[in-house]
């Protein structure tokens, strides 16, 4: 089994990555297991103090459940990964099973900042692109997916994303092993990446 890590700045283009990278290769080929998926349990929490959580900063995250769910998979077994609503700002009580396979991605913001995840990785990847683009990015989709306000989005990014992205997320570029730029435009940088896991394929 290869897991590949793929980071990112938020609306950096990571899933779009990622997404062209899977119908490329053969069905049943490749698992993808988002961070975003292992947001902290908040569901006791009431509905105002979830929404006060910083969602951008590493204490949101649930690593050791995370890091326990890519173990199983490495070891061959499925796992029940969470889902996370960020209409409610909760975890949801159903999960997606999640098979493991030849190819793991591991995929959002943070997944080069731990040590322990980044050193389970063969391969790790950060995407990146332009910070005006990103809040665009960012803008339309937290106003069209997420209903939110363009006055919550400007708050919120000023607020929390911007100055996480600067602390936690930029630095880990440092990490990686393949940067690619303007995100899922660069079809060049995704070829490559392809190329590279399709290599694997004809090993496995």
């Amino acid at each position: 089994m290869t897991i590949i890590g793929v980071a990112g700045g938020t609306g950096s283009g990571k899933t779009t990555v990622v997404k062209k990278i899977v119908e490329s290769l053969p069905p049943h080929f490749v698992s993808v297991v988002p961070l975003d998926s292992y947001y902290n349990d908040e569901s006791q929490a009431t509905p105002e103090e979830r929404k006060s959580i910083n969602v951008d900063h590493p204490d949101a995250f649930d690593w050791k459940l995370l890091i326990e769910h890519v173990q199983a998979l490495r070891a061959g077994r499925p796992i029940e990964m969470p889902v996370y609503s960020y209409s409610e700002f909760s975890r949801l009580p159903q999960t997606e099973h999640v098979e493991p396979r030849p190819v793991v991605i591991v995929e959002g913001i943070m997944v080069l900042l731990n040590k322990k995840l980044r050193d389970m990785m063969d391969l790790k990847i950060f995407v990146d692109t332009d910070s005006d683009e990103r809040f665009i990015r960012n803008l339309q989709r937290d106003v069209i997916e997420r209903g939110r306000t363009v006055e919550m989005v400007i708050d919120r990014y000023l607020r929390m994303k911007k100055p996480m992205h600067e602390q936690f997320i930029e630095p880990t570029k440092k990490y990686a092993d393949l940067i690619i730029p303007q995100g899922g435009e660069n079809n060049i940088g995704i070829c490559i990446l392809r190329k590279y896991i399709e290599g694997i394929a004809v090993n496995e």
